[in-house]
């Protein structure tokens, strides 16, 4: 096992050893060595002064992390799966232990249909060879180049043309320890020309013997005329911590929808989220909703990149900041001078609730053509007075009214869910935070 001490300096200087160590037997090591000579010409982990994480300072959660090493694997039985409350009807089920497929735990989709395969086993697969680490943007996340250079496994799924599958995909992340641990898991999802899938990540730990730190990567692809639905139900105790990168493509005449549910009492999310439309006609839609509390941060990083014309994109995010926590979004469209005819809308909308809670906040355009539509704003509001008045003079009360007019802001964003269960899910654990932030 390796050791590291308490502070992230000697974490970095012992990253080459410990990479020298794990490249001489692991998969793809050109790739890994290109990656971890760009995590060190990027700086290796990045500080307050890198402009993207100029509010989200990750340097405590790096400290007293011990190992990068896996534990042994631990057997999970069905009730202790049960007892993570994750478990949705009328799905494919996908469970990992700390990125490692379980198959006795699983219920996979027809093979005809997809095919689902630890990330290790898919390196003569045609699609994977086509997309694996090939996504745009890639080399400019220093986290992502990190888990590129030290990931051990992870998902490949690639859904066949034009396979509709009847249920949805849902991927149940489980996390253990036995020291406080730095994760880097890996995945690549594909739907084919034509293909329809719906994919739901949730997360839980099991049996955690201090912090873990997940580091991963996804790379999407929707191919031509294919249709993804990406449901992130970030989800998951205090002693998890997440640094998420999805980088998706989409082809000619796509749909891709990211619905990012961050619903958990981890001290530090920080999303990114990079799409790139890459043809004529594709069709994007991302809504963000997420609750802040104690000393929670959490950070939402999206990368909209029109490039090809006739394309549209629309995002909407909202966040309830409570206590002492902190929120930041940051958004960008890029509409590049080939792009005519764009539709791209963005507006990020927060609501306040405690006078120590903090949001940092900024939509941006950056627009080369002409021919376009696009608008992008924001809000950062308190529970209106007069709403609240019109809600208790009808008799209502003071508690009542202000869960009524905070559910109505944070169920804008579940109402765009299309799958009962998950709506059903994100409602039921956001309502429980909510009801505690108005009745304090």
């Amino acid at each position: 096992m390796t050791t590291i001490t308490n502070n992230t300096t000697s974490l970095y200087d012992s990253l080459p050893a410990q990479f020298s160590t794990l490249a001489n037997g692991a998969q793809f090591p050109e790739a890994r060595k290109a990656a971890f000579a760009q995590f060190q010409a990027l700086g290796g982990f990045p500080t307050v002064k890198t402009e993207d994480w100029k509010y989200t300072n990750v340097i405590p959660f790096f400290r007293n992390l011990q190992t990068l090493e896996l534990p042994q694997p631990i057997a999970i039985s069905a009730e202790e799966l049960e007892a993570t409350e994750l478990l949705l009807p009328d799905t494919y089920r996908i469970v990992l232990l700390n990125g490692e497929l379980q198959p006795q735990l699983s219920d996979l989709p027809p093979a005809k249909q997809a095919t689902v395969l630890k990330l290790s086993e898919a390196g003569n697969e045609p699609a994977f060879t086509a997309h694996f680490n090939k996504s745009k943007k890639l080399n400019e996340h220093h986290f992502a180049q990190l888990n590129t250079a030290f990931f051990t496994n992870g998902l490949f799924i690639e859904v066949k043309a034009k396979a509709q599958l009847e249920k949805p995909i849902h991927i149940i992340h489980l996390y253990h320890n036995t020291s406080s641990l730095l994760l880097n898991p890996r995945h690549l999802w594909i739907a084919q020309e034509g293909a329809a899938v719906q994919i739901i990540e949730s997360a839980a730990g099991i049996g955690q013997a201090g912090a873990i730190v997940v580091n991963s990567v996804i790379e999407a692809v929707t191919a031509e005329r294919a249709q993804m639905s990406h449901y992130q139900l970030q989800t998951g105790g205090n002693q998890l911590r997440f640094i998420n990168q999805t980088l998706v493509q989409q082809l000619g005449k796509s749909l891709y929808n990211n619905y990012t549910f961050t619903l958990s009492e981890s001290e530090l999310v920080r999303n990114n989220l990079n799409i790139s439309l890459d043809d004529e006609r594709t069709e994007t839609h991302l809504y963000g909703f997420y609750i802040a509390t104690g000393n929670q941060l959490v950070d939402n990083h999206t990368s909209v990149d029109h490039r090809m014309p006739n394309c549209e994109s629309n995002e909407l995010y909202r966040g309830v900041l409570m206590d002492k926590a902190t929120g930041v979004f940051n958004g960008k469209i890029y509409v590049h001078e080939d792009a005519q005819k764009t539709n791209a809308f963005q507006q990020n909308n927060n609501l306040v609730i405690s006078p120590e809670a903090n949001i940092y906040t900024k939509p941006q355009l950056e627009i080369f053509a002409d021919d376009v539509k696009c608008s992008h704003g924001t809000t950062i509001g308190q529970v209106s007075d007069d709403a609240l008045f019109y809600l208790k003079a009808r008799g209502i009360g003071d508690a009542q009214a202000r869960s009524m007019l905070v559910k109505a802001f944070a169920f804008d964003i579940t109402a765009q869910v299309k799958i009962p269960a998950v709506r059903k899910q994100v409602e039921q654990i956001a309502t429980r935070y909510l009801s505690a932030a108005v009745n304090n």
